[in-house]
């Protein structure tokens, strides 16, 4: 009897041992699956990080104005993923022709002569027109053809330039830059603008930055100075004002003393 009893118990024994070699191994495995599963996330997250550090569309987009300071239009420019800008014009209410179209060296466009836009954005320092011995011009753009109803509905990718502020060549300068629409056609070879006359409509692409000599000049800039002028002119009235009601205040308990007297 004590034999056969001492036989049931080590053999409850082995079954235990046995389910507890069972468990272990489950958890061994679980430990694998949730190893395997992590490194995925892992290839996953440096894929997608890969993904992020690549180069994304960038678009900024110009409000267009004649001498009259009327909207004409939108100038659309695009630079892709390869670096390549792409100007895309809708334009309206301007005279069927041909005229000269460039982009100049100065984030400025006061109506009605656009003068303050400066000269061809010509960072390279060459000749300007394509006919030139070392043009163009990075400004330099084709001529605009204006169709008999007054309306322009183009593209044209400009080679050589970005818009990434601080790269070689952007269009985001310190000085900034405006798109010029002169009044006449460009020849390609005359200097330093190829006799394309006066300037009909302008927009201003990227105004000048803080460290421009030109900053000042912008519009804005003078209206934050005037603000803050009106600011300072509207606490003195005020301080003003405060001083002149103690006085009146003094001047009346002066009298009520006196009367009660």
């Amino acid at each position: 009897m004590k034999k056969s009893l001492k036989r049931m118990v080590s053999l409850a024994a082995v079954a235990a041992l046995s389910v507890g070699g069972l468990t272990v191994y489950g958890q061994d495995e679980s430990t694998e699956t949730e190893s395997a599963a992590s490194s995925e996330v892992v290839e996953e997250s440096e894929v997608s990080s890969e993904t992020s550090g690549e180069a994304e569309t960038v678009e900024h987009s110009v409000e267009m104005i004649n001498s009259d300071e009327e909207v004409i239009g939108t100038a659309e420019f695009t630079e892709d993923e390869e670096g390549v800008v792409t100007l895309h014009l809708v334009l309206e209410n301007l005279k069927p022709g041909e005229y000269g179209f460039h982009i100049h060296e100065v984030g400025l466009a006061t109506a009605p002569d656009f003068e303050d836009a400066g000269s061809h954005f010509n960072p390279t320092d060459v000749e300007h027109g394509t006919e030139s011995e070392t043009g163009p011009h990075l400004g330099d753009l084709p001529n605009l053809v204006v169709g008999e109803d007054g309306t322009v509905d183009e593209s044209i990718v400009i080679e050589g330039v970005t818009l990434e502020a601080g790269a070689e060549n952007s269009l985001q300068s310190v000085d900034g830059t405006t798109l010029i629409i002169h009044t006449g056609a460009d020849d390609y070879t005359t200097q330093p603008t190829g006799d394309a006359g006066d300037r009909q409509a302008a927009g201003v692409i990227f105004a000048p930055q803080e460290d421009s000599e030109y900053f000042e000049a912008d519009e804005s800039g003078s209206e934050s100075g005037s603000e803050e002028e009106s600011a300072s002119s509207d606490e003195s009235s005020s301080e003003e004002d405060t001083e002149e009601s103690g006085a009146e205040s003094e001047e009346t308990s002066e009298s009520s003393e006196e009367s009660a007297e």
